[in-house]
């Protein structure tokens, strides 16, 4: 296929890009950053630097060309969540990062029209609030809070997409990788053996491993029968306390001192509540599809998190 990728340079699609082309895939990557995709170089890889967020990057000749070409689009662009205190300046780029880019491309898509064409797309499991107790699945209700409005108006800007265009909607829970995301900022601590519970330590966490979420965003791409909303997360979703035992015991360290919500709270401001705050996340569709993970179990995960050599 040939494909257009917005929001895929960084720790997703660090994983992602390589398995697409190891299927043979054609792709175009749109960055804002001038360097290559670490250090990536492949024949059936293009790079075309520009911010999808600003309306303007959507008039330029070549861009609209490989769109209208593009037989699939992948979008996962958006400012990262829990890595800076949510002024009033993040809230907008949090908000601009994913609307902005979202409605720019749909716009693109609506006046380049192709058959059955396909747009995955990023959503989060914020859209489901938070709860110690409740259990979320696809059908559940959006919560009322500012990560689920933000979902709840990122989804509906994916929807607008012509018709005739297959979307699939992607919640994705906490991904697991050694080189980013929250286990990415988790394994110095721990490895040091200063880990340990964060916040209430009850908390859950709906995890997927990053190699299980780029499989099902390719599964996503190459299969009709996947359309509409589901939840990328792993079966067996934990509390924080069982993820960071879990974690101590692959790292062979203690895992026992737990960290003070005031101090993400006064690193993170709002954005603590993205791990001091979680959601027990199950996805029926996945599993009613028969999709299946390489990490289906959190230690399996984690051991191939945090050593590569286990992949």
């Amino acid at each position: 296929m040939r494909l257009l990728l917005l929001g895929c340079t960084g720790f997703v699609g660090r994983e992602l890009v390589p398995q697409l082309l190891a299927r043979g895939h054609q792709l175009v990557v749109v960055s804002r950053q001038s360097h290559s995709l670490a250090g990536l170089e492949h024949p059936a890889l293009r790079r075309h630097q520009a911010d999808p967020a600003l309306a303007a990057t959507w008039q330029d000749p070549d861009l609209l060309a490989v769109l209208a070409e593009a037989e699939g689009v992948v979008n996962l662009a958006g400012e990262p969540i829990a890595e800076k205190r949510w002024s009033e300046e993040q809230r907008r780029r949090l908000f601009d990062s994913r609307l902005c880019t979202t409605r720019h491309l749909v716009e693109a898509l609506q006046a380049h029209p192709r058959p059955g064409r396909v747009l995955v797309s990023g959503s989060a499991v914020g859209y489901y609030g938070s709860s110690e107790e409740t259990c979320f699945s696809e059908s559940s209700p959006a919560a009322a809070d500012l990560l689920a409005r933000l979902c709840c108006d990122w989804e509906a800007s994916a929807d607008r997409a012509p018709a005739d265009c297959r979307v699939v909607k992607l919640r994705i829970g906490i991904v697991l990788g050694p080189d980013g995301g929250a286990l990415g900022k988790m394994l110095p601590v721990f490895r040091s053996g200063l880990g340990g519970p964060i916040g209430s330590g009850r908390q859950w966490m709906s995890w997927i491993h990053r190699s299980d979420l780029c499989a099902l965003i390719v599964t996503a791409l190459e299969t009709p029968a996947y359309e509409g909303v589901y939840n990328a997360v792993a079966p067996h979703p934990v509390r924080m306390q069982t993820f960071s035992a879990a974690l101590g015991r692959v790292l062979q360290r203690p895992s026992l001192l737990p960290v003070p919500a005031p101090v993400l709270q006064l690193l993170l401001g709002d954005g603590a509540a993205v791990v001091l705050e979680g959601q027990q996340v199950i996805s029926q569709r996945l599993a009613a599809q028969g999709f299946s993970f390489r990490y289906p179990d959190l230690d399996a995960a984690l051991v191939a998190a945090t050593n590569p050599a286990a992949h």
